[in-house]
């Protein structure tokens, strides 16, 4: 049994309740056994039996549950630092996709990376998001939009899932775009993902979800509706890329087949916001590409006010968000879309487990949960996201095991 002791401030962040409904406890204390919490409450009650066990102190700070990047694209080859520079200079993100960048030009550096250079590379991101405190990470394919790269990308999140202490959700994304050997039978690139990819991933059990970037430069509501369909029968939960450019109807689509979440939504409509509301979509909010690409943010308010859940990710990528730092997309999200820190700490935590499908696993700090923390410097949660530091976290435990502490750095 191990016992944190002498917390300032608790955020436990509860399933039930709104956004903002973090139910912070003072004075508090967590025991945990192995990977599962086993009590939380004020550290006075304590009861003796945990009393008993290894001890470890946050120092009056305020603790977090361990935070969920439920939105990014972790294992790629190569950077795009030129498309910086061009987007600055003016070009949009579709004109120099329709020049043969953006995400085809990182299939081709992901297709020509060795499987060693991939895993290297994710592994070492994950340690630094571990240093953040982030414990849970959704992590999509979509890089190699052939049959061979598509596996590769999706085996080396299973062995990361294996070997490091991290929880891994993998995402099928061969529905990117349509890559430029398929340009001219687009129809032959959608017989590829529904009749050799997706049979092939279901096979091996390599992913939980399957997502489609619905947008004029990558696939139709109508042909990601056959894939989702396809992915859903096959076992994998429904996720969508979705009107992040244009209105496109993604929205509406990912009410329509259930979907876990729809990520991005800078675009989104009326009509399609409500529908979400209705079916329980968790709307994902991707600030640090908001910011890259210079758009008007998710309209995070009128998704609330609507009553739609709203998580926060950092849509870690090599092109529009090149940056693996969630609290960063947490203060973005506060001082971009109006959301109060409180908010902004449930979309990070529980509700982007939701959009996971893992909200009663990781997320929260309550028993039965797995043993994910973050201890950060600061006494609240309104302190730590206003006084933005390169990283506050101090400590993280992840599956029970501390595997970050600023004091061995």
């Amino acid at each position: 049994m191990t016992v944190l002791r002498n917390i300032g401030l608790l955020a436990t962040c509860p399933p039930a309740g709104g956004q903002a409904d973090i139910h912070a406890l003072p004075g508090a204390a967590v025991a945990w056994e192995g990977d599962t919490i086993r009590w939380v409450g004020p550290e006075a009650a304590l009861p003796a039996a945990y009393a008993r066990g290894e001890s470890l102190d946050a120092g009056g700070r305020l603790v977090v549950p361990g935070l969920v990047d439920c939105h990014t694209h972790l294992a790629f080859g190569g950077w795009r630092a030129d498309e910086f520079e061009q987007r600055l200079q003016g070009a949009s993100y579709l004109d120099i996709a329709r020049a043969g960048g953006g995400i085809m030009s990182t299939v081709r550096a992901t297709r020509a990376a060795s499987d060693a250079d991939l895993l290297a590379r994710a592994s070492a991101a994950l340690e630094g998001m571990r240093r953040l405190g982030v414990t849970t990470v959704e992590c999509k394919s979509g890089y190699g939009l052939d049959l061979d790269t598509e596996l590769r990308l999706l085996r080396i999140y299973r062995t990361l899932a294996e070997s490091q202490p991290s929880r891994i959700i993998a995402t099928f994304l061969g529905a990117h775009v349509v890559p430029t050997e398929h340009r001219a039978d687009r129809a032959a690139y959608l017989r590829l993902l529904l009749d050799e990819m997706l049979p092939a991933i279901a096979a091996e059990g390599l992913a939980e979800c399957c997502d489609v970037f619905v947008e004029e430069t990558a696939f139709s509501v109508e042909e990601a509706r056959r894939i989702l369909l396809a992915g859903r029968a096959a076992g994998l939960a429904p996720k969508l890329h979705a009107d992040q450019l244009s209105s496109g109807g993604g929205a509406e689509l990912a009410a329509e087949v259930g979907a876990l979440s729809a990520d991005h939504l800078e675009c989104a409509s009326d009509a399609g916001i409500a529908a979400m509301a209705a079916a329980g979509v968790v709307a994902v909010s991707l600030p640090i590409a908001t910011l890259y690409l210079r758009q008007s943010p998710m309209p995070a308010r009128r998704f609330i006010e609507a009553g739609v859940p709203v998580a926060v990710a950092t849509d870690f990528n090599p092109g529009s968000a090149p940056s693996y730092d969630l609290p960063l997309a947490m203060m973005l999200a506060c001082n971009l879309q109006r959301m109060t820190p409180a908010e902004v700490l449930k979309g990070a935590t529980i509700i982007a487990a939701r959009a996971l499908g893992l909200a009663r696993e990781v997320g929260s700090i309550a028993p039965g949960y797995r043993a994910d923390l973050a201890v950060i410097d600061a006494p609240d949660v309104n302190q730590w996201l206003y006084h933005f530091r390169p990283n506050a976290c101090v400590l993280t435990v992840a599956a029970g095991q501390v595997c970050w502490t600023a004091a061995a750095s």
